[in-house]
């Protein structure tokens, strides 16, 4: 029953004094107009900015949301949405500048709902990851427009098969228990990527995003981590393995956040397929390499999904109302997703913050960072966690607490630093061990273990 009320409470308030809006396509031109248009009448809460240029030179505009935009309030969370990073698919585009208008218009009214949101998360809105693809893709127009025309950026190249392939390494981490989180980067690897996919590594490395969401079509579901099959015995051919990541439980409740609070996407048969709940793992639909959402996972703190909205890649204006009215409170509900779990600062004993403390949580074998300001947030599904927060330098610091199903719990670490010997306690301590073990004829077991790690 929770599961239906929350929506529809939501809805409630998202209905009273919604805007009139336009549903238009919008090519390059028009969609930066929108923008601007929406940035000059909500100036004290948006920001534009730019991550980098296309292929063919076009911006990749961000749209962002705050009570202090351009600033990272610590203890605020980063939250992003990302559109037409197939630029045949156009939906999401649409749905993005639609959102940007009705977030800055329910703000001026004064909707509580929409003030406090926009008070107290940072929203970074991208209706186009793929501007090229997309003007290509429109001039064929909705009623001729080929299943893959558009799809690729200017070079030729699908964007969602451009990133680093992070799974391949972290298959092989686990199984020598490497590291689990923030795994490093192909030595390579600006080589081997389109300028599109460089500016939105860029970007994501330089805001602490803790939720986000892609948005495509050509299927209604929502899609969640990992893309990636860790089987690789049928190259030929789609696999269909469930691959879960150590959140999967979080991220089932993440996507069915957004299918149940979408009008229809919750009931499973769209477009001639069936996803119970309107869910569905990525690698158990279909395998698919080098993609953004895992990328972001395995990479950076930022937990996201992939929503396909509609069977149509390119459907006609006349449709587009219609659409966004079924995503509107999905839209709003997601972002409201990203303040669950726990979060807190990590400091040292004079309160100054340290950046790149890990957080690990006991039995969920994935870790986060605190951002540069030392904070961080950890998404979690209710429940009593013990939580380690350790900073190269420092003593590590274990914790118990209770997540509840609202707001995040608060918790903090204030890590004091390490002991650091004298260099004759080091060396007489290292002759004891050396004798101990020489006693035994055997380096002890644990010591082995400890080195492996």
């Amino acid at each position: 029953m929770a599961r239906w009320l929350r929506p529809l409470v939501g809805a409630l308030l998202l209905l009273e004094g919604a805007a009139a809006l336009s549903f238009l396509h919008h090519r390059y031109e028009e969609l930066v107009q929108a923008l601007f248009r929406v940035q000059s009448q909500c100036p004290y809460v948006t920001r534009i900015y730019s991550i980098g240029r296309s292929v063919e030179g076009r911006h990749l505009y961000v749209l962002e949301f705050s009570d202090y935009p351009g600033i990272h309030e610590p203890l605020e969370p980063e939250f992003k949405y990302v559109g037409n990073m197939h630029g045949n698919e156009v939906l999401g585009r649409e749905l993005l500048l639609q959102l940007s208008e009705f977030l800055c218009e329910e703000y001026r009214r004064g909707n509580e709902r929409i003030t406090r949101l926009i008070h107290d998360t940072r929203i970074h809105i991208m209706p186009s990851m793929n501007p090229d693809g997309y003007e290509v893709a429109a001039k064929q127009g909705p009623d001729s427009n080929g299943y893959l025309t558009g799809r690729n950026n200017a070079n030729g190249v699908d964007l969602n098969r451009n990133f680093p392939d992070l799974n391949t390494l972290m298959y092989y981490s686990r199984e020598i228990r490497g590291p689990n989180h923030h795994i490093p980067l192909p030595d390579n690897w600006k080589s081997q990527v389109e300028p599109e996919t460089l500016a939105v590594i860029q970007w994501i490395s330089s805001y602490n995003f803790v939720l986000s969401a892609n948005l495509h079509g050509g299927a209604v579901v929502a899609n969640y981590p990992y893309d990636k099959s860790q089987d690789q015995r049928f190259r030929s051919h789609r696999r269909t393995v469930n691959t879960p990541t150590p959140d999967d439980k979080l991220f089932q409740k993440l996507a069915k956040t957004y299918s149940y609070a979408h009008s229809w996407m919750h009931r499973g048969w769209n477009c001639g397929d069936y996803f119970a709940d309107g869910i569905t793992n990525g690698a158990s639909w279909y395998s698919l390499s080098k993609g953004m959402q895992d990328f972001n996972y395995l990479y950076t703190n930022c937990f996201e999904i992939t929503l396909e909205l509609s069977c149509n890649k390119f459907p006609p204006e006349e449709d587009l109302e219609r659409q966004w009215m079924a995503n509107r409170e999905a839209l709003v509900a997601f972002i409201e997703e990203v303040h669950q779990g726990i979060k807190g600062m990590v400091s040292d004993e004079n309160n100054n913050g340290i950046a790149g403390a890990v957080i690990s949580v006991q039995g969920i074998s994935h870790d986060i960072t605190s951002g540069d300001m030392g904070d961080y947030f950890r998404l979690l599904l209710p429940g009593t966690y013990t939580v380690t927060a350790s900073a190269e330098g420092y003593q590590p610091l274990t914790v118990t607490t209770t997540v509840g199903p609202a707001a995040p719990s608060l918790v903090h670490f204030q890590l004091k630093q390490e002991v650091v010997r004298k260099p004759a306690e080091r060396k007489a301590s290292g002759t004891r061990m050396s004798n101990k073990a020489l006693q035994k004829k055997v380096v002890p077991r644990a010591t082995r273990r400890g080195t492996q790690r």
